[in-house]
């Protein structure tokens, strides 16, 4: 019936997540109001983990990218569930060390780190920073060895493979702000140079083809050319890198007629790809890291709205105004992105118009979506908009001074508070 399995009704014919009813959850804390089921995003983390462990004899690792959404309750989740991280900024970085998160299993990624940011990283220990460009490498050099350090480093490469994502979403073809490109020759320049420069231990290879990809075969393609790209190093300079990250990118159920494939079937198919080329070229199997992050949480959360007012322009279309829209969710605005609603106060009712959810901003093209299927609505009923765990807080904005919504962890009927809605005083704090 749900996107999400952690949804459902129940004899109020209330929505309910995570055993909680959505209708109280409002009452307690507010509308809008991002919920996120902690016992969902709980099984995603252990069937990555399992996949590696049947698949590839447990050589590997899973680290969750926190750019999806990140929040010190999230971290100290990953960290209890054995996980790895994946932080692009020191912001990132500051919050997953801010609750202790071993500093060895974090990657740092990023196409332009400051030289605050890997200076923070080197101080913090972090495990593997993934290098983007010859700048970066160069700035990393200088910086470890004037510390008197060595960083491990992974090299981004961009395998050249198409994931059939939207052109904004899409970073493993050549013509991509990341990495360095295997068809210019790039990348084994980079190799070359790694290997020449003191202050840096090059450790492994990463790609990223792109998000929301519901194929296999995008991933084992991706497999295969960086296995061949390790074989080479191997046979051109006689060393053998350790580390595979693979990235993520896997696909969600946003819609009902969404079909993503179980998780382990993405591990099964590269572990086959990887151990192959390996076998072929001679060369050790690598430890591989996946690098999830819309799958862990996007299903696993849900955005809930007031309604304030609904607007019908005849022969036109239906408006319905949340209290909500583009500053807790822009992802409509910047990807035209499609989410189910429903009316979470009616959810047992079917639904049976049509409307354009509009937010509240003073901007025309602020909606949450169009040609939504709803049941009727009426001011003061509640909305919920599913599968926005993902790049929904994470991208929130305080635009028109708008506070951001408070973020409610659930479980098993109780809900925990995790992080709190923002107030105007907090939008002034750093005025003068």
């Amino acid at each position: 019936m749900f996107v999400s399995r952690c949804l459902d009704v129940n004899s109020h014919g209330h929505l309910t997540i995570g055993g909680c009813d959505t209708v109280e959850l409002a009452q307690q804390f507010g509308t809008p109001l991002y919920l996120l089921d902690e016992g969902e995003v709980r099984r995603a983390c252990a069937s990555y983990r399992e996949s590696i462990d049947r698949y590839y004899g447990g050589k590997g690792l899973v680290a969750y990218a926190s750019k999806a959404l990140n929040c010190k309750a999230l971290c100290r989740i990953m960290q209890e569930e054995g996980m790895g991280l994946d932080v692009v900024s020191g912001g990132e970085l500051y919050t997953a060390l801010s609750v202790g998160f071993p500093a060895e299993k974090i990657f740092f990624h990023g196409n332009n780190k400051t030289p605050r940011e890997l200076q923070e990283a080197l101080e913090a220990g972090v495990g593997q920073i993934v290098v983007d460009n010859l700048t970066e490498l160069e700035l990393l050099s200088e910086l470890a060895g004037g510390q008197g350090r060595t960083a491990e480093i992974l090299l981004r490469i961009k395998p050249g493979v198409d994931a059939h994502t939207h052109q904004f979403i899409r970073t493993g073809q050549i013509d991509s702000k990341f990495g360095f490109a295997l068809e210019t020759g790039e990348a084994m320049q980079a190799v070359e140079r790694a290997l020449a420069l003191p202050g840096v231990r090059l450790k492994g290879v990463h790609c990223h083809i792109g998000s929301q990809v519901f194929d296999r075969e995008p991933f084992e393609a991706a497999a295969e050319i960086m296995v061949q790209f390790l074989a080479d190093i191997h046979d051109r300079w006689g060393c053998q890198l350790e580390m595979l990250n693979l990235g993520g990118g896997f696909g969600i159920k946003y819609l009902s007629d969404h079909n993503p494939i179980p998780y382990g079937q993405y591990m099964e198919g590269v572990s086959r790809v990887v151990k192959e080329v390996c076998a072929q070229r001679g060369i050790a199997t690598p430890f591989i890291v996946m690098e999830p992050g819309r799958s862990i949480v996007g299903a696993a959360g849900i955005t809930l709205y007031t309604v304030g007012s609904v607007k019908t322009i005849p022969g036109i279309r239906t408006y319905v105004s949340v209290d909500g829209g583009m500053t807790d969710n822009p992802r409509y605005i910047l990807y035209q992105s499609e989410y189910e609603a429903l009316a979470a106060n009616r959810a047992d009712q079917p639904k049976d118009t049509v409307v354009t959810l509009a937010g509240r901003c003073c901007e025309s093209g602020d909606l949450v979506g169009e040609g939504m299927p709803l049941q009727q609505v009426r001011p003061g009923d509640l909305v919920a908009v599913l599968s926005t765990g993902a790049y929904n807080y994470s991208m929130a904005s305080n635009y028109n001074r708008v506070p951001r919504p408070a973020l409610v962890l659930v479980r098993d009927g109780v809900p925990r508070l995790a992080i709190r809605r923002e107030s105007y005083e907090d939008l002034v704090r750093n005025d003068l």
